[in-house]
């Protein structure tokens, strides 16, 4: 019964998103505020409709509902609760349920906290985005559905993909959709502005804190996505460029660029052709994300469909919603011309380079990740676009930005001096250099990747904090007193440049050691000692969560002294039901380096195929991608950058004066 209901309820969500599409839109262009005003109460309805939708799909999982089709071919009644919950979304038909029900959600946020806004503008935006949710629940009730049911119900599940029972994995999904799927509300601003012929400093107010939003839950989502390929699949490496990753990196290049270009906006009214254009591409490059995974395209551990006509339905809405909001574009070019004017060196000719570097990396990516297919439906050849690729066409985008950003963030508006903004990151520069010459010193034998590296991301962490203490006087009781936006783009800032410190230390000094190795034997790799002290086999036992055999290894870890470090415990486990193995790292992780441990197969000898690395800085990844989601959430939480904050101040300035704000 209850998953009747959420059939149901997906239909009527359906038609909610026609009517929030239909009305407002009618209702903003005859100036009817009735007709408007619908659009808030329908984003509410259809986001609460799909809320129960989802919900119902999810007790369908969690009670084992093994009559639902879907239930059947993603879950087992020996799988732990949390992988029988996460199971709704690590398939195809669930995980698009989740996708529009976020979709919902941003909508009837929008709905929520956009009081302020014109009521036209409010109308046009949430109708555009019941358009978005129009297409999709389309897409899921005739090619999608999650609610089938089966005729003859088995006695159990097939259970859900081994390598997606992880807790790293339960999380990294829901991160990932409200990022690249709440893009869509930039998008839906960018089309509502347009068709409203009116983009100036307080749309890019507006559009500001959902950009910053969806960029903090896609670097959350990213690097959930990094740190579980980083251990569980058993390689060491924290990015392959497969083409799903490539998917999500996309669209958070074009986030960054639009959060960057909108403060151009917002300050100075240029740039306002291209804001709007990065919005609608950065959806646009969701889209592609969205049919790259379910196309049948790709055969990955990622990709959810393989199903050609599903992937078809896909590339018809991605060709409707972008060539419409180019087409509009096109038209509505004369309502976008720029107003400010500014120097050559200036802040916003370095947010103008940034932007630039940002876009060109983006479709280099896209080239890179879209070439192997088009070479092999139009050439008929196969071909490979891998790391190497990659690494040598991206790598000097990023050295390039992270060359400029604390620049950029020290120079006035309108014009600047170079000279006087190398003068106040002197102390930076100088720290930067020390850092890079000390690396250089130390190592022996390495390529200058390494030092150069850290020479980089040193000079963007000190960057940002000579910006702090700029913007504070060079008073530190004034620091405490700062915007929260100000400490958010420092903070994110400093972020970038402790990811550039991991890579290149993880890149340039990572030790690999593959042996054979007897039980009771102990082998050296740099300065640590490792003894094999045994390997046990453990049972299937579902009633402690192990639905699974596993082969365990005890490798103690210890100093070349003879000092004790940790005991790690590599595994293999076979999963009887999805007939699958995986490898389970066993990592001993510390501030300057992992010890990455893994236990391989058994060799006729009576040994173990052992592989052992030592890599160094791998945390820092993760601790910057952290830091830079801490940024943006500190910038968010600047009631300056709330929506509409600065409508209500417009407001309050000219409603004395006589003068009725919109």
């Amino acid at each position: 019964m209850i998953t009747e209901l959420g059939h149901f309820a997906l239909v009527l969500a359906f038609l909610v998103a026609i009517f929030q599409t239909v009305v407002p839109l009618v209702g903003a262009h005859r100036r009817w505020p009735g007709w408007m005003a619908v659009a808030e109460p329908a984003a509410t309805t259809q986001f609460m409709l799909l809320a129960f939708s989802f919900a119902a799909l999810t007790w369908a999982f969690v009670t084992s509902d093994f009559s639902l089709r879907l239930v059947v071919l993603n879950s087992h009644s020996a799988k732990p609760l949390i992988y029988k919950i996460t199971g709704v979304w690590g398939n195809h038909e669930g995980s698009m349920l989740l996708w529009v029900l976020i979709l919902a959600l941003f909508g009837a946020m929008a709905a929520w906290f956009g009081n302020n806004l014109p009521p036209t503008l409010r109308a046009r935006v949430l109708a555009v985005q019941g358009m978005i949710g129009v297409a999709f629940l389309a897409f899921i009730l005739f090619t999608s559905n999650p609610f089938l049911r089966m005729a003859v119900p088995p006695f159990d599940g097939q259970d859900l993909n081994p390598l997606l029972q992880d807790p790293g994995l339960a999380l990294h999904p829901p991160f990932l959709y409200l990022g690249y799927v709440g893009l869509s509300i930039c998008f839906s601003f960018a089309v509502a502005a347009l068709i409203e012929g009116r983009v100036d400093a307080a749309w890019g107010r507006w559009v500001r804190p959902w950009t910053l939003a969806a960029w903090v839950f896609l670097t959350i989502g990213i690097a959930l996505g990094s740190w579980w390929a980083y251990y569980e699949l058993g390689w060491g490496g924290f990015w392959f460029w497969d083409p799903v990753e490539n998917a999500s990196f996309m669209p958070w290049l074009l986030a960054v660029a639009l959060l960057h270009s909108a403060i151009v906006v917002e300050k100075r009214e240029a740039l306002k052709s291209w804001t709007i254009l990065l919005a609608i591409l950065a959806f646009g490059f969701s889209l592609i994300g969205t049919f790259i995974v379910r196309s049948g395209l790709l055969t990955s551990v990622h990709a959810f469909a393989t199903d050609p006509e599903r992937g078809v339905f896909i590339l018809m809405i991605l060709a409707a919603f972008m060539g419409g909001a180019l087409i509009l574009f096109a038209a509505r070019a004369s309502v976008m011309e720029a107003r400010g004017v500014f120097g050559v060196v200036s802040r916003e000719s370095a947010l103008v380079a940034n932007n630039v570097l940002l876009a060109v990396s983006c479709f280099v990516v896209f080239v890179g990740t879209l070439w192997p297919m088009v070479a092999e439906m139009f050439f008929d050849r196969k071909l490979s676009v891998g790391p190497p690729f990659f690494d040598a066409a991206f790598t000097p985008f990023m050295v390039v930005l992270g060359a400029i950003l604390p620049l950029g963030a020290v120079m006035p508006w309108k014009r600047a001096r170079l000279g006087k903004a190398l003068r106040t990151l002197t102390p930076a520069l100088i720290l930067a250099l020390a850092v890079g010459g000390l690396a250089w010193t130390m190592q022996t034998g390495n390529s200058l990747l390494g030092p150069i590296g850290l020479m980089l991301g040193a000079w963007l962490v000190s960057g940002a904090c000579v910006d702090l203490w700029q913007r504070a006087g060079r008073r530190a009781i004034r620091l405490r007193r700062l915007p929260r936006a100000d400490w958010g783009r420092a903070v994110a800032h400093a972020g970038f440049g402790v990811i550039i410190v991991g890579i290149a230390g993880l890149t340039a000094w990572e030790k690999e050691d593959i042996r054979v190795v007897q039980e009771g034997e102990s082998w050296s790799v740099e300065n640590f000692v490792l003894t094999l002290e045994g390997v046990e086999e453990l049972p299937y036992d579902p009633t402690v969560g192990r639905n699974y055999y596993s082969t365990m290894a005890r490798v103690a870890l210890a100093t070349e002294d003879g000092g004790q470090v940790a005991t790690l415990t590599p595994e293999k486990r076979n999963y009887p039901v999805a007939r699958m193995p995986t490898t389970e790292a066993a990592i001993d992780y510390r501030l300057l380096r992992d010890v990455y441990v893994v236990i391989g197969d058994p060799q006729d000898n009576g040994g173990w195929a052992v592989r052992t690395y030592i890599k160094p800085l791998a945390n820092w990844i993760w601790a910057g991608s952290a830091l830079m989601a801490l940024g943006g959430a500190l910038s968010l939480s600047d009631r300056r950058y709330r929506v509409a904050a600065g409508a209500r101040r417009q407001r309050e300035k000219l409603e004395p004066r006589g003068v009725p704000a919109e």
